[in-house]
This record gives C-alpha cells, structure tokens and sequence, in this order.
C-alpha cells in the first residue's frame, strides 16, 4: 500500500480555511476531492465517473484550484487534476479525504467506476506491450540515439562492481544486457509475459547468466526492501499512472546510500503518443523529477539532457537523473520480510 499522504501541520488563515471549507462544502466537490486525493485524472475520465457533464465537472474543478484544494497540469490537449500536494488547503483536502467513509454509497460507486478506469488505462498498456513486444527497442528510436543513451546510463551507472541491480519495467530486458556484467546478480521485473518472453530470448542469445527475470507489478515488486545497490527505471514513468508511487517503490529496494537511475523524456507536445503509445506522461522536468525523488527519500547527484543531433528532427530529448539514498551506510534497517509501498 502507498504510503499515506503526510504535510507537517501548518495553520491556516481564516480566510484560506473559509475558502476552502465552502469550496468542500458541495456533493459533487467532495467526491471529486475523494478521487483525486487517489490519484491524478484527467476531466474526461472524472466526467466517465461522476456521471456529469464536462462543462458542470470543469466549473467545480475551477472552483477547487482556486480554493488551493486542487492543483492542474495540462499535457497537451489534455488536463490533469490531483488534490493540492503543497499550500494551506493541503493538509486539509487530504484531511477531508482520510476521513471519508469509503462505505458511503455514492463513494463507493465512484471507487469502483475509478477502478474501472485504471483497469481500463492497464488492459491498453497490456494490449500495447502485447502487440509491440517485439518491435520495442524500434520504437525507442523516437528519441535520441540510443547508443548514445546506453553510453551515458552505463557512465553513469559508473565502473564499481555491484551486488544487485535491479531493472523495473525491464521489457526486452536491454538495461539488463548493458549492465549485467557490472553486477554480482540483476533481477529485472515486468508485468507482462509477452515482454519477459522477449527479454528472455534476448538475455540468452547475449550470454547473460547472472540475470532473473520476475513477473511482477511495477507498484509492489517482487524484491526485498534494502537489497539493491543500484535500481533503474529506463523509459518507464512516463506509461504510468502514478510515477511518485512507482519512484517511491524503487527506492524501498535501495540499500543505504543505494543508487537510482531513471531514464525518461524531457516535457514535450507529442501528443500523437499518448493514443497511438499509451504515454500517460508528456516527459518530466528537472524539477518534478527532483522533487518526486526527495520525496522517496532521495537526492539527485547527476543530471544529464540527450538532445537529438537536429533539434528540427521530431525526435525527443532524454533525460537522465542519479540519486542517492540519503540514508548512511550505518543506518541499514532489517531487511526481513519483503515490504510493498
């Protein structure tokens, strides 16, 4: 399970509590509140749940960003909306949230429409992954070249040797052929069997024997907590649908002063990419990136941007961040029993 949503109490003016009580105060408001305190979504998919018109939706989430109880991205033609994260209404849209009763009727129905949607967003990736497995490493070529991004994760990933590395969202298991040979052992994690059947294949035509690959869920995987030295996400967070949770989860795998690499697209309007690849995510900021990772307990050492050759060619820029577990060698807790986020 994620870890629960935590702000150090903080007081609140009159006003900005006024403000944000009277924009709660309304039935559809709160239940917006209770779905979004969830997990980010899009207007058209809280339309598909509450029932509602777009128009009528859009007027209670322009009234829930200007109280502060909600914050907003837009992605293109697309805008997204998850409870405020920073501000005075934050601790009280996710106080609000924690204190519903998720046995109330009408929370209850919209949980499970909500359910609907995320099945609905994980059978597309599947069917995606599915019908692309093969042809996977071909669709990296969108962004720079690839030999140059596996020359600088491999820099990177630096020359000391490495008891475990770990490889989530490994797909044809590519990260795992690169840096295998810097490991003791690798594991690499995939939820679908189409692609850790590639993975496999290709794994063994490379001669790679110190690697295991393991079905699993990106969200709660299949490795004890501070067993990893190193841990990568290449081109994994922007198919997800909650990249904090999912860089939260990778850093429960990290040794003290464990390593992570993840490897993902700089902010760009290629929208095609969302419907005909299944990208929940434009790419990331520095920024976001950096303060998702702080908040995993994380700091980021090393950056790096790969622009394509010709900024005219359509093609993406990659970013590369490094960070570190904050915690000191001497601060190793038990391993025991593997623990999910």
């Amino acid at each position: 399970m994620a870890k629960p949503f935590q702000l150090p109490p903080t007081q609140v003016s009159l006003d900005a509590a006024l403000t944000a009580l009277a924009a709660a105060g309304e039935e559809t408001r709160l239940r917006i509140l209770a779905l979004i305190a969830e997990t980010e979504l899009a207007v058209s998919e809280l339309v598909a749940i509450l029932g509602q018109s777009q128009p009528r939706v859009s007027r209670h989430l322009k009234l829930l960003v200007e109280a502060g109880l909600a914050q907003r991205h837009r992605e293109g033609a697309w805008a997204f909306f998850l409870a405020a994260q920073s501000g005075p209404g934050a601790e009280i849209v996710h106080e609000i949230a924690a204190r519903l009763d998720p046995r109330d009727p009408a929370l209850a129905a919209d949980r499970e429409r909500l359910a609907e949607i995320r099945k609905a967003r994980a059978e597309h990736a599947a069917r995606y992954f599915a019908t692309h497995a093969k042809s996977w490493d071909q669709l990296r070529k969108l962004h720079a070249p690839e030999a140059d991004v596996e020359r600088a994760v491999r820099a990177i990933a630096g020359a000391g040797q490495i008891q475990q590395l770990l490889d989530c969202g490994t797909g044809t298991g590519r990260m795992l052929e690169l840096l295998s040979p810097l490991a003791d052992r690798a594991i690499g994690v995939d939820l679908s069997p189409a692609m850790l059947s590639v993975a496999r294949a290709n794994l063994d035509r490379a001669g790679v024997r110190n690697a295991q690959l393991r079905q699993g869920d990106i969200y709660a995987l299949p490795v004890e907590r501070n067993s990893c030295d190193l841990t990568i996400l290449h081109q994994v967070l922007h198919y997800l649908d909650d990249p904090a949770r999912a860089l939260r989860e990778a850093a429960r795998t990290l040794k003290p002063a464990g390593r992570l690499i993840v490897v993902d697209f700089a902010p760009h309007g290629e929208e095609y990419l969302r419907e005909q690849h299944a990208h929940r995510r434009l790419g990331f900021s520095h920024e976001e990136i950096a303060g998702l990772l702080s908040d995993a307990g994380l700091d980021v050492i090393e950056r790096r941007d790969l622009a394509p050759e010709k900024p005219s060619s359509g093609k993406l820029t990659v970013s590369i961040w490094l960070a570190q577990d904050r915690r000191l060698i001497a601060d190793t807790a038990p391993q025991g029993a593997t623990e999910f986020a």
